[in-house]
């Protein structure tokens, strides 16, 4: 369905859209990916009802899987900016908008995608005063909406993964795109190397938090939080709704395959 939006978006078919959804257990490998940072075999995948794929996004290995708010855009980012840094940078802020609705501290880690947290929720009291002068009125415009990029040096504490990130881009046409864990069974990030970075661990809400989160708690706030960044206006649909709508689309307009 994603390679049908984009196909149908690049020859202005339809419209943006941004796909959310939930997957059923997947391990996914990105196009700069290294096969030894799946750390188990296949049969033990199976017997974890876990499946492998490779796909066509930037990054290594992920994990995806119930409980993990998956976004997919679908945008024509000639339209908006063609900066792949700053689209990458604005995905990390929407996950960080919709992490301090739920009053958890998220930042960046200099060289690093994603957001991420230290490992009780909270973020060091030198950084709090930097973060709390963003989205000012006297920043330039392109200064806005970005995160503060903040290297976190204390291995003894070091900051556990939120929300991560991988995207391909082609004619300008975005896909893939980023993965916020709300509810995830964090087990099966022991089965990898998370993004091919050792030594770190992913997080969710529910362990930061305390209490249990619902996906549907997090999926309006991620919908709302992306039109904001993005200077989108968000109208929810179904799937049902978004293929009927494709299926027209593509009858209307000689869409590649």
């Amino acid at each position: 369905m994603q390679r049908r939006l984009v196909a149908a978006r690049k020859v202005d078919a339809i419209g943006d859209v941004l796909l959310v959804c939930e997957h059923t257990p997947v391990i996914t490998q990105g196009r700069n990916g290294k096969r030894e940072h799946l750390l188990v075999s296949e049969s033990v995948l199976r017997q974890r009802n876990v499946e492998f794929f490779e796909t066509s996004r930037g990054g290594d290995v992920t994990y995806h899987g119930p409980g993990q708010v998956v976004g997919y855009p679908i945008l024509q980012l000639g339209a908006i900016r063609k900066d792949v840094v700053w689209y990458v940078r604005m995905l990390e802020e929407v996950m960080n908008r919709v992490s301090a609705e739920f009053g958890i501290s998220a930042v960046r880690e200099e060289g690093k995608t994603g957001i991420w947290v230290l490992p009780n929720g909270q973020i060091e009291e030198r950084f709090l005063s930097a973060q709390a002068d963003r989205f000012t009125g006297s920043e330039p415009e392109e200064q806005k909406c970005r995160l503060t990029p903040f290297e976190m040096t204390d291995s003894s504490g070091a900051a556990e993964k939120l929300g991560a990130i991988g995207v391909h881009i082609s004619r300008w046409v975005t896909s893939h795109g980023f993965a916020y864990n709300v509810a995830t069974d964090l087990r099966n990030f022991d089965l990898i190397v998370p993004c091919g970075i050792v030594g770190r661990k992913a997080t969710s809400l529910e362990k930061l938090l305390g209490r249990t989160v619902k996906v549907g708690e997090v999926t309006p706030k991620i919908a709302r939080h992306f039109g904001d960044v993005f200077g989108l206006e968000m109208t929810a649909g179904s799937r049902e709704e978004l293929l009927e709508k494709l299926e027209r689309a593509e009858q209307l307009v000689a869409v590649p395959a």
